[in-house]
């Protein structure tokens, strides 16, 4: 499967609400996944347990949109638009782009740009 069509498929699936699943899916074991400047967060127990524990803390889920996906040489970028209520942050809706590196079939970095 070419990138374009894993990542869109890893898309879809987020929008399903299998996020999780796509997570089994398609990230490395020793995958890393950051948030703009901060630590990354290293290993696929870690990061399980890190999406885990967003996911749990969504009170209200009023949408997600691709708005635009690339696609090169052992990366992707995604664009989306995201609108929830978390209970720790409240009211969030934003855009955040995703650039994820791949080896192997896998996601093995993957880092979040956003505004706060």
């Amino acid at each position: 499967m070419d990138l374009l069509s894993s990542i869109n498929d890893l898309n879809k699936m987020v929008l399903e609400g299998k996020a999780m699943e796509a997570f089994e899916k398609y990230y490395a074991e020793n995958c890393s996944m950051q948030e703009n400047n901060q630590e990354p967060t290293v290993g696929k127990m870690a990061n399980r347990k890190r999406e885990e524990e967003f996911f749990s803390k969504i009170t209200e889920f009023r949408g997600a949109k691709v708005l635009n996906v690339v696609a090169g040489d052992d990366v992707t970028m995604v664009e989306w638009n995201f609108d929830y209520t978390h209970a720790d942050w409240g009211d969030r809706n934003y855009n955040q782009v995703a650039v994820q590196t791949w080896k192997n079939g896998q996601i093995v970095n993957e880092k979040y740009y956003y505004g706060s």
